[in-house]
């Protein structure tokens, strides 16, 4: 009695596993050294705002702390190495909690505004006809507003209550003051950049649902009797996560542009906080006598602009390789 082995063909070993879309995203990525370089400078920026400027804080390094006996002193002094503005602050210090207000603003509101686009933008693509039309109008007509002026007007508005809350949070709440204060300049300048930021992502997100609502898989969908909310929630708008991915990179770098606009004409953080913008208009001040306290700010925040971009392209590039430019 013989027995038989089962044997594989002799080409079995070398068949290939399939790689995913973010697998081939990914290496795809690494080759773009320029996204690379501004991916590996987002995150060495963000380690000194989030991680390192808090550390230095509780070693008892303070922004605001002011020393006029000091004033203007040039890099390799300091408690930082940095030097020291018009009234005797740490440069470093004041440069790093200045990037956290400004990357936070810009990622707090990027995050409200893919949020806010995404369901407004998939809601009027997957229901289109008269309905979609109608929302897709009103976001033509927001969209025909000077955005900085709507930006200020708005911010200006939300501002009073903003202050009534923070002094209910302190006086009758026994919060922080600092901390409050603080994070109160933050609520109006993010809520108004992402109430009118969110429309071209609306645009953009309007586009794709409706041509994804015309799919095959989603007239399986809707064959199987599934409710459009579970159409539209686990079926189309997940599928639109790479030109989400993207818009929200490239839309990181424009919010940090404009709190540093509004910053720069004093409409932005209040002092004795600190903004890249705010660094920048302290600094311009000071142009002639001293370019150290306007080149530092200035560097950190175009390093940070370019690096975002950067990144951003090459997303966009790895993510969907027919809008390549190569």
């Amino acid at each position: 009695m013989t027995s038989t082995a089962k044997t594989l063909p002799a080409d079995a070993a070398s068949i290939e596993k399939g790689s995913s879309l973010w697998a081939d995203a990914f290496l795809r990525l690494k080759q773009n050294k320029l996204a690379m370089l501004g991916g590996i400078i987002v995150i060495l920026i963000l380690i000194l705002c989030f991680i390192v400027a808090p550390i230095l804080a509780m070693t008892g390094m303070d922004a605001n702390a002011q020393d006029l006996t000091n004033r203007f002193a040039p890099i390799g002094e300091g408690k930082g190495g940095l030097g020291t503005d018009q009234l005797g602050r740490d440069l470093l210090m004041r440069v790093l909690e200045g990037g956290q207000i400004s990357l936070l603003v810009a990622i707090l509101a990027t995050l409200m505004t893919v949020t806010i686009g995404v369901i407004y933008g998939g809601i009027a693509g997957y229901v289109g006809g008269r309905t979609g039309n109608i929302m897709m109008r009103i976001v033509d007509g927001l969209l025909a507003m000077p955005f900085l002026i709507i930006v200020i007007l708005f911010r200006e508005i939300i501002s009073g209550h903003v202050d009534d809350l923070a002094k209910i949070l302190i006086d009758d709440w026994g919060w922080n003051d600092n901390t409050v204060l603080r994070f109160a300049n933050l609520i109006p300048l993010t809520i108004a950049i992402a109430g009118f930021g969110w429309l071209s992502m609306g645009r953009i997100v309007r586009s794709s649902a409706a041509s994804l609502s015309q799919q095959e898989f989603v007239e399986a969908a809707r064959s199987l009797g599934l409710s459009h909310r579970r159409i539209l929630f686990r079926h189309i708008l997940p599928n639109m996560l790479g030109p989400v991915i993207i818009y929200a990179t490239l839309t990181i770098p424009s919010f940090i542009l404009y709190e540093a606009t509004l910053s720069f004409i004093g409409l932005g953080i209040e002092p004795p906080n600190s903004s890249w913008g705010k660094l920048i208009q302290e600094g311009a001040n000071f142009l002639e006598t001293n370019l150290t306290v306007l080149a530092i700010p200035a560097v950190m925040f175009s390093l940070t602009l370019f690096a975002f971009n950067f990144l951003g392209d090459g997303l966009r590039d790895a993510l969907d390789p027919r809008a390549s430019k190569d």
